[in-house]
């Protein structure tokens, strides 16, 4: 006795009205049927589980229906059904990835040459187009160029950089999209309701998300959550089942970041990696929360109010100015790019967290709770750390603000970032540090060796109007030459690039496979071939 039937197959769609998502491929192929302006050859592109094969049945379905060629084929007479058993004879389905050899596409095309056995169309499906051998390609050419009127080709491909463009030009293009979560998640909904199957909208949420835009691939999880629960598709199994990091770790990380308390931030990297959390997925989740967080700072109504997280993410949009969460944001997702250059995925994780801490002002206005009852870490409550004096230079260049009007720090490496400056007014400020700032007035250092930006007018004038702007008010600059004792901008910078440099270099030189080359092979390994993935 056979098992249940997957999700996949039970609730693969039998007609256009049944597919969620690409309107736009649903609605011209449509129109065709309707108009009965059908072409001979048709492309379907898109990564797996979108619907390519899907769209394809149907089609044919329409193609052959008993009542005639019609977008809305009637699922009843033999054609459609048995299409939809897959045993209509003049459907002709083809794996070319199992089937790349020119022999097996002569004796196809061969096939094409006589009339249907039993419909009006046949109809031939090939899937993984791209994977044919050239040969292959060149046979079905010959066909593509003069096809017999009876016979329609639908090939669906994830690569259609791979399909030689003389095939390309002779077929009806039509690229699928990825699947929002939000679509998928209503599916998936849908369908466990029509099971009678319990379930947690949260847990929903996360498959659709883990999904990545694929309807297959978000059946498949939602089979294999299933099978793992007792009755009930829990966010806590599917949390489980899929490794996603619990959120409640993210938030204690803001709040720590918000209290600069680096001692709480690296106990709650500890547990994580007590707990096996995958580091790398880890900063994902964290982008993605500070996305959220940017989000409802600047449209409050893009994150719903009976959303799970709603209430901590307004928390946060409250505690971090949208400069900070920006910031915040983009190390978030350079610690990810850095990973494989890190010593190790612990080492890569706590470094972009002390870049965090390093990178983000106190502040002191707001306050944070975000309790934590999965990972065991303190509850932040306080912020009784924060004060008006600011700690100790976080980044070179920072100074102690001078002034009686301004309490905090002001870094000078951060702020260029935001003045948008070019040419020689760049140059100028990235070899100064900052000396003092006081309302309406800033002081900078320039060395005696770079005296000659000083001299440039035009450069002054457009960092004193980038500056002014920036502020939102008129601005007075000085610029003092003279010894410069912590490291400038573009100090900090060619360091980085330096540290980069050589991360990358002692990574290839590490590499087993770099090694046996030069072992086996004689290999000679070029310096200055190695280059970082991403320059900073």
């Amino acid at each position: 006795m056979s098992g249940p039937t997957v999700l996949a197959r039970k609730w693969r769609p039998k007609t256009f009205a049944q597919l969620a998502g690409q309107e736009h491929v649903i609605r011209a192929l449509s129109n065709a049927l309707t108009q009965n302006r059908l072409h001979h050859a048709y492309l379907f592109t898109g990564t797996r589980g979108v619907g390519k094969t899907t769209i394809a049945r149907i089609f044919a379905k329409s193609l052959n229906c008993l009542a005639g060629i019609t977008a809305t084929p009637c699922g009843e007479c033999s054609a459609c059904k048995e299409i939809d058993s897959g045993r209509f004879v003049d459907l002709i389905e083809l794996d070319a990835a199992s089937n790349t050899q020119v022999d097996n596409m002569r004796e196809l095309l061969e096939s094409a040459l006589y009339a249907p056995s039993s419909g009006r169309f046949k109809v031939y499906i090939i899937d993984e187009v791209h994977m044919l051998s050239k040969s292959a390609f060149n046979a079905m050419l010959k066909t593509l160029e003069e096809p017999p009127g009876h016979v329609k080709f639908i090939l669906a491909t994830t690569d259609p950089q791979k399909i030689p463009v003389t095939v390309l030009s002779r077929c009806l293009q039509f690229n699928l999209k990825l699947l929002p979560p939000s679509l998928i998640e209503s599916r998936l909904r849908y369908i466990l309701e029509q099971e009678l199957i319990a379930f947690e909208p949260s847990g929903i949420k996360l498959i659709a998300k883990a999904a990545q835009g694929s309807m297959r691939d978000a059946l498949s999880l939602m089979d294999q959550a299933i099978g793992f629960s007792l009755g009930k598709v829990e966010e806590s199994l599917v949390r489980t089942m899929l490794g996603t990091i619990d959120k409640s770790y993210l938030f204690d990380l803001l709040a720590a970041l918000h209290e600069r308390n680096g001692i709480v931030l690296l106990e709650i990297a500890d547990a994580m990696s007590a707990r096996s959390v995958a580091f790398d997925a880890a900063l994902q989740e964290l982008a993605s929360l500070l996305h959220r967080v940017a989000l409802i700072q600047t449209v409050p109504q893009a994150v719903a109010e009976d959303d799970p997280e709603h209430s901590n993410l307004l928390k946060l949009a409250q505690c971090f100015k949208a400069e900070d969460v920006q910031l915040l944001y983009q190390i978030a997702i350079h610690g990810r790019d850095e990973m494989d250059l890190a010593p190790d995925e612990y080492a890569g994780f706590s470094m972009t967290l002390l870049r965090m801490l390093a990178f983000v002002p106190a502040r002191n206005d707001m306050l944070l709770t975000t309790p934590n009852v999965h990972s065991g870490i303190r509850p932040i409550t306080s912020v009784a750390q924060v004060t008006s004096t600011p700690p100790p230079e976080q980044l070179v260049g920072a100074q102690k603000i001078a002034g009686e009007t301004v309490s905090g720090t002001l870094d000078w490496g951060v702020l260029l970032a935001q003045l948008n400056l070019q040419g020689l007014a760049q140059q100028l400020a990235r070899h100064c540090v900052l000396k003092s700032f006081s309302d309406g007035q800033i002081t900078l250092c320039l060395s005696q060796e770079h005296k000659h930006f000083q001299t440039n007018k035009m450069a002054r004038e457009k960092l004193l109007s980038a500056l002014s702007e920036y502020f939102a008010k008129p601005m007075k600059l000085n610029i003092l030459l003279g010894e410069i004792e912590s490291a400038t901008p573009a100090v900090m910078e060619h360091q980085s690039k330096q540290i980069r440099q050589q991360q990358a270099s002692d990574s290839i030189v590490s590499d087993g496979f770099v090694r046996e080359a030069q072992s086996e092979l004689g290999a000679t390994l070029l310096p200055e071939s190695i280059k970082p993935i991403q320059q900073a």
